[in-house]
Formats: C-alpha cells, structure tokens, sequence
C-alpha cells in the first residue's frame, strides 16, 4: 500500500541502514539531493512532452526518444529550449533515468556522477534569470568522502545504491496524489532529529511553524494580488512553505512569493531545493545566501548602482539562532534597521533584538511578523531593555502585538523554553496580548510535541485578544508601564494553583478523633501485657 506513513517509514529505515557510520546531518545531503535530481528530471520529461518537444514512437520511452532527438549538433538547441524554459536543463546521457540504466547495466564509471553535476552546473548558466536558483545546489555531494568507501569504485558503488533507493520510492499514493513534497518534508524532519543539535540550524518542527504561519496569516483574505513572505534566517524553507499552507488559494501558481537569507551554505542549498520540490516555480523564489545581519535584502542595484533593501513583505517569519553572537560595531547606529530605537544596539553575544529589528524594518504597514525567541528577549536590562521600550513607545505606535509563551524541549539541539514575538506596524490600540502555553503539549520520548488542540487553543486565544484565566491576558499600555517594560509573561498571567482552604475546626476534630483512637489502642495493649504477666 503506498500511503505517506508506509513510504516514509521504509525509507528511513533503508536509508539509515546504508549510512553506516556516517553523520545523519551529513548523509541527508546525499540522499536529499539525489531525490531532488530525480525530480529535475522527470518535471524535465515532463516538459518534454507536454510541449511537444519530442516525438516519441510507439513503445519507445521519454528518455529514448530524449536520447535519440537531442544529439549531435542539435543537442546545444535542445538544451538551450530547455533551461530557457525550466531554468534548468540536464543532457540525455545525464538524466535520472539514464543513470539508473546504467547502474543496472553496471556501466557506472566513478567520474559519472562528478560529469552529471558538471555539466548541471554549466547549464544553469545559460538562463541568467534562474542561474542564481539552480547553480551550486549539488555542491554538497562530496563525491571523495572516504566514509562512502576507501576507494573511487566503492565510493561509486555507495552512490549507486542511494540512487537505486531513491529510484525505488514511489511518489504518488494510491488516490494518485502526488506526496513528493510530504516525502522530502518528512525525511528532512527525521535528519534534524537524528543530528541533535545541528539538526536545529536547519529545520523548525512543523507544530511551531504552523502557529507562526496561523499568526501571520490570521487577517489575510483570498484575492487575486500576490502575498509576499520573507524568512531572514530560512534554514531548509519549511516554515516559509507552511505559511503557503494557511494562505486562502496560497497553494495556486504565483499566488504566493517567497523571499529568503541563509548564512549556511549547505542549508540555503537544502532551501533551494525544498521550495523547488514542493511546486513552487523558480520565478516565485528568491534566496539568498549571506548573513542577514550584514548583509541586509538586496533588491538589486539602483540607477546609482546601490543595493535598496527592500521593505515590503506581506509577512515576516523568523526562527533565528538564538542569543548568537554578531558585529555590532557603532556604524550600524546609521543602518536603518537598528537607528530608531534608543540608540542602542543588540549586545554583541545576543543577537535576538537584531534580527527582531531587522525583520520589523521589512515588514509591510499592513503586514505581520511572528519570531521565535528565548524568554530573555522579554526581561532583560540594559541594552535589551531600551529596544524593548522603544518598540513599545514607537513613535508611530506600540509594534509588540502579543508574546506566546511556547513548552520547553520543543526543539532540536535545545531544551529551553521559547516565546513567539508577534509585531505588527499599523495598529489602533497600544496593548499587548500574553498567552502562556507552556503547559499544554504531548509529552514525546525525546521532545515535546504540540497537538492540533494545543495549536488551536493558542490560535483561539490569539484572535479573541481577551483574558482568559491561567491562559492569556491582555495587558494595557499603562500596566506595562508599570511594569517598567518587563514582559516576562508570569508578570501578566498567573498559572499558580491556588491552594485549598483549610478548615481549622475540622483538623481540631481529626485530631480529637485520632488522640481518641491512640488511648484506646494503647489501653488494648496494656490489658494484653497484664495477661502475659508482663
């Protein structure tokens, strides 16, 4: 039976087993981007004969037919036809199938897989407006990697079988809907697992992602205009196709454009790839490999030759390392994303206000940001403190729309306990919603996990904007000045149980009963020693 649950499970299984001693953060990168260059190349067939490019004969295969047409002096043509069109194009001898025939023939020679992603890399070239999307993307295979086998020919053969695991998956379920994208989504959630805390840097449980997503969705309407969402810190691009997921008609061509930056080379990769294998077109993304904190958003150079930074996405999300070390020399007083609030910068070991400010600064006036956060972005002094003022005191109104309290070891590598910052730029109130969630969640073997109730009750709350007791809180602009700032949720919603009244009379009357018992006990005990003799 070929359900998602059966497909994946076997997978993993099969693909833990050829990993042999090799790090599960570190296979991912094989088995993910052969899964991938087998989706370039059946959507290129797919190309192939949707358009007519091809004729095919009569008991002939796409990729027979491929062979035969696109060769000699005409092979140049039909690769240029090709990446004009997909942004990419991979030669006859190249493609999927092509190395799967000659796996089973074994014809494979060692350098194959190095000519195939060669010769990928030289066509990206030749559609400028793709290049940036497609070129590169295989360069983690490392194809010399002596845990594959101490030679090139036990090396090849390592490859081969992770080509035929990955031919032998099938890609439809038996409704006949494709489930590639839940496929790649899973197998990406089962690497991070098994990386512990490098599974982190890549990958945000798909329960988190989905209130951040609900969060910056909630208002949006379906319409005919294109909604934009930015990840400064995208990690593999699950949470910014979870926020397709919750847009009305989000998941129709073009309806939604993704916009993202990611400073690990290997993960900005993995992005690329994610978004590409769930549908979404090369037109509609646009990633970019730099550290968000230098590098801002470059929206291309203007009539001066200067990168503006664009500042109007429809949504922000963010999952950023938490408390990371960055440069914050004075110069960057003048950015325009750190300058307004109080003249202070982020503390140089905890980067969490930089990247708040720096995903605030791109958001829209009608747009929401939702970012994960440690609880320290909520109480801390100095520096953090004045930032935190000046987003509450904003001269153009309070940006810090609500705090959500998260459960703790709810994500990979890290046990502690984490808040979602909500902000929003155009708002008619000054008050700021606190939900604490931290109690309600699945308890799982090695994480906590949330459950679609847990996920539904902290949205509830967040749309109702009320109290709710031992739950949420909606706080005043003067209550929170009264609070000198302080957000730290115990501050606005008190979850102690309150304990039960005592009644003094009746433990007079327990005891009363209890001295009663004890002389008739010890009355019994003297008969029974005068009995003995005793």
């Amino acid at each position: 039976m070929s359900d998602l649950n059966t497909i994946t499970s076997q997978l993993w299984a099969m693909a833990n087993e050829l990993r042999g001693n090799m790090d599960a953060s570190e296979y991912k990168n094989y088995i993910l981007a052969f899964m991938f260059y087998r989706y370039l190349s059946e959507h290129q067939e797919q190309y192939l004969v949707s358009q007519n490019v091809i004729d095919i004969e009569t008991n002939q295969t796409i990729n027979e037919a491929y062979k035969e047409q696109a060769s000699g002096d005409d092979l140049n043509d039909y690769i240029e036809d090709i990446s004009s069109a997909l942004g990419y194009a991979i030669e006859p001898n190249d493609t999927w199938a092509s190395l799967v025939e000659k796996i089973e023939n074994s014809e494979v020679i060692p350098s194959d897989y190095q000519t195939i992603f060669v010769n990928f890399d030289e066509h990206a070239k030749l559609n400028r407006e793709a290049e940036k999307d497609f070129r590169g993307v295989f360069n983690d295979i490392n194809l010399g990697d002596s845990r594959l086998g101490s030679s090139t020919n036990e090396r090849a053969k390592s490859l081969n079988r992770i080509v035929k695991l990955v031919d032998g998956v099938e890609y439809r379920s038996d409704d006949g809907k494709d489930i590639l994208g839940e496929i790649y989504e899973y197998l990406i959630g089962q690497f991070a697992a098994s990386a512990g805390k490098k599974g982190g840097e890549f990958y945000t449980p798909h329960e988190v992602s989905k209130i951040l997503a609900k969060v910056v969705t909630d208002d949006v309407e379906e319409s005919d205009s294109v909604f934009s969402v930015y990840d400064p810190t995208c990690g593999s691009g699950s949470l910014l196709l979870t926020v397709q997921d919750e847009i009305p008609g989000g998941s129709n061509a073009g309806a939604v454009k993704f916009y993202g930056q990611e400073l690990n080379t290997t993960t900005y990769n993995l992005a690329r790839m994610n978004l590409m294998m769930h549908g979404v077109a090369y037109q509609n993304m646009n990633l970019s490999n730099a550290d968000t904190l230098e590098s801002d958003w470059p929206d291309g150079l203007d009539a001066k030759g200067i990168d503006q930074p664009r500042c109007s996405f429809d949504a922000v999300v963010a999952n950023p390392p938490y408390s990371a070390h960055w440069d914050n020399c004075e110069s960057k007083l003048k950015d325009p994303r750190f300058k307004d609030y109080g003249g202070k910068l982020a503390p140089k070991t905890k980067a969490d206000y930089a990247f708040v400010l720096h995903g605030l600064y791109h958001l829209s006036e009608e747009g929401t940001m939702a970012i994960v956060l440690p609880h320290g972005v909520l109480f801390r002094g100095a520096a953090e403190g004045v930032i935190r003022k000046n987003l509450i005191e904003h001269r153009c109104g309070n940006r810090i729309y609500a705090v959500i309290g998260l459960p703790s070891n709810l994500f990979y590598g890290t046990g502690i306990p984490t808040i979602v910052m909500v902000l929003k730029k155009k708002r008619s109130t000054k008050d700021i919603l606190f939900i604490d969630a931290s109690n309600d969640f699945e308890k799982g073997k090695n994480q906590n996990k949330l459950s679609a109730e847990n996920i539904e009750k902290i949205i509830s709350a967040y749309r109702e904007r009320k109290d709710i007791p031992k739950y949420a809180h909606l706080a005043s602009i003067e209550e929170i000045r009264q609070n000198e700032y302080n957000l730290n949720i115990p501050r606005y919603v008190d979850t102690t149980e309150e304990e039960e009244e005592i009644d003094i009379n009746e433990v007079r009357n327990l005891l009363a009963q209890d001295r009663k018992e004890i002389e008739e006990l010890e009355k019994q005990i003297e008969e029974q020693f005068k009995l003995l003799g005793i």
